[in-house]
């Protein structure tokens, strides 16, 4: 017992020249961080202690003027749960499901059968060609409908030309391929800022050539003119590159990578995995490889 209470006291002692040390500013956030707890308790004297939103934002501001010594004896919540509640945050306000409209109506079951039709007919027509028919009839479709109808139904919708798939191309060109594709990340306040990157296929170096909260088509071509300066003569070694259909990525973006000879490959519309080395971090293309969309030929 007497060992007990002379720690105590030695704790105690020893914890004094901290408190006289700390700025006046780290005092005044400890305390504003107890009345509030205090506050939080007496409004739910039962039960499981629940914070409101304005309570985890009043914590989250106090956090960056407390000291991480003083954390665990101050702050009522770990700085794992501070992140949780961000990540909420943002998870909520990015959720568009109450707002989300009905969206593209529904292809008419007329319109699908009359598509299978012609493609059965005539096996040697392709999307389009059926697409432009079905325009000569009065009917309006767009020609990644067709292509989806018809894969959806698993008919081919022109010949198949031969070569190696995707994944096969990926790892062979991989020395000459460089993709490009925007990250984002979301402030403790809720803004968003996009950041657009490069990574090389074969050394898989990464290049974050900028950062924004409003990313546009001139922004965009002038980090890609930086890029071609940066990586010099290395542009000679490059091939390809392979980017999304991102509006924000226009002629002018694809016109500085193709003035130092580089091809130009568009992932397939609603094929994120066919540039999943930017979303993944994974060495080899995804297992599931299929071929380009006809559009992309």
């Amino acid at each position: 017992m007497i060992v007990s209470l002379l720690f105590e006291v030695t704790r105690k002692l020893v914890s004094v020249p901290s408190v006289v040390l700390r700025s006046e500013t780290t005092k005044d956030a400890e305390l504003l961080v107890l009345r509030h707890e205090n506050a939080v308790l007496r409004r739910q004297l039962a039960g499981r202690v629940r914070y409101e939103p304005a309570d985890r934002f009043w914590f989250a501001v106090l956090s960056g003027l407390v000291d991480r010594r003083r954390w665990r004896d101050v702050f009522p919540v770990t700085p794992g749960t501070l992140l949780a509640w961000h990540r909420k945050l943002m998870a909520h306000k990015w959720d568009y499901t109450a707002r989300r409209p009905t969206g593209r109506p529904p292809t008419r079951v007329a319109i699908k059968s009359l598509v299978l039709r012609l493609a059965r007919e005539d096996p040697r027509w392709g999307h389009r060609r059926i697409q432009g028919e079905l325009a000569g009839l009065g009917h309006r479709i767009a020609a990644s409908t067709v292509w989806l109808i018809l894969h959806e139904a698993g008919i081919v919708p022109a010949p198949r030309h031969t070569g190696p798939t995707w994944r096969q191309f990926l790892n062979a060109q991989a020395q000459g391929i460089i993709a490009a594709d925007f990250l984002h990340l979301d402030t403790v306040l809720g803004r968003r800022l996009y950041a657009l990157v490069f990574i090389e296929h074969g050394t898989r170096r990464l290049h974050i050539t900028g950062v924004t909260s409003h990313p546009t088509r001139e922004w965009t071509t002038q980090q890609a003119r930086n890029l071609a300066a940066d990586l010099g003569q290395r542009m000679e070694s490059l091939r390809f590159l392979l980017r999304d259909r991102d509006g924000k990525d226009g002629q002018t973006f694809d016109t500085v990578f193709q003035a130092d000879d580089l091809q130009v490959i568009k992932s397939a519309p609603q094929a994120p995995r066919m540039n999943a080395h930017l979303q993944t971090g994974r060495r080899h293309a995804p297992t599931r490889s299929p071929r380009p969309h006809p559009d992309h030929q």
